[in-house]
This record gives C-alpha cells, structure tokens and sequence, in this order.
C-alpha cells in the first residue's frame, strides 16, 4: 500500500509541477508576445497612414531632379562644343562646318532650356548622346578613309617617281 501511495505522490507531484510549468509556459507567452504599452498596441493595430510628401518635399525632389538634369545638359553641351573642334571643313556657302554646328547646338540647347517635364528632359539628353556618338562614329570612319586614300596616293606617287 505504501508503494502505491509512494506511486501516486510522485504522479501527483510530476502532474503539478508539469501543470505548473504549462501556466507558467502560458503567462511568459501572453506577457512576451503581446504589446507592452499603449502605444505598441495601437501601432500593431491600428491602420497607419502612408507618408505623403508635401509641397516643399515635392519641389524639393524636383530641384534635385532638375540639378542634375542641368548638370547632364551642361556636360552635355560641353562634348559637342569639343567635338565640334574636329569638323574643320567648309560647307557648300563656306562656312566651317564647326562653326555651323556650334550655332545649331546652342539654338537647341536654348530652346529646351525651360523645359520641366524629367521624361522630355530625359529624352533630349539621350537623344543628345546618341546624336553626338553617331557624328562621332561617321567622322572617325571619313577620316580612316581619307588616310587611306592618301596612303594609296603616296605610294602610287613613289611608284611613279623612279
């Protein structure tokens, strides 16, 4: 019988401590997981609004787009004007052609200087490069042909000169 009894304390004693050990599993739980403060629970809840900018930000961001934008433009302007160094021929009234180009880029750079819309200004700038690549491109292969067009004339020269 003392075996028994002996049998059911220590069920009993593993059932309460086991119980116990649940109520305490419970209440670290409940007080861990859920909002210590007000304000935590109501920024769990609680719809947030989105952030939205307002008029000083927005003219702000566009400043900065704007700024760069220039800074682009700017650089931009200044690779033609130094491009333009290498186009030293005149054209059927006389002019060089540097000269013609020179005017034509600051007629259109005026033009497009109030410009406020980022994809209009976006797209004259790329236009602007791919423009200034393919002159670029086209001068560099006229004058591979010219030299060596002059090449086959100097050695034709000094084939014909003994």
């Amino acid at each position: 019988m003392t075996a028994n009894i002996q049998k059911f304390r220590n069920l009993s004693t593993a059932m309460s401590h086991s119980f116990e050990s649940r109520c305490l599993l419970h209440h670290y739980r409940f007080l861990h997981h859920g909002p210590d403060t007000m304000e935590e629970l109501l920024d769990r809840h609680v719809v947030k609004k989105e952030k939205s900018l307002d008029d000083d930000e927005n003219e702000l961001l566009n400043r900065q787009r704007l700024t760069s934008s220039r800074r682009e433009a700017l650089s931009l302007y200044r690779d033609v004007i130094r491009a333009t160094r290498f186009f030293m021929w005149a054209n059927s009234q006389g002019n060089l052609w540097r000269d013609v180009l020179r005017e034509n880029v600051r007629k259109e750079f005026e033009e497009a200087q109030f410009e406020r819309d980022p994809e209009v200004i976006t797209r004259l700038l790329i236009g602007g490069r791919d423009a200034l690549q393919a002159a670029l491109d086209k001068l560099a292969e006229k004058q591979k042909k010219e030299i060596d067009k002059q090449r086959v004339v100097k050695c034709t020269v000094i084939v014909q000169e003994p």
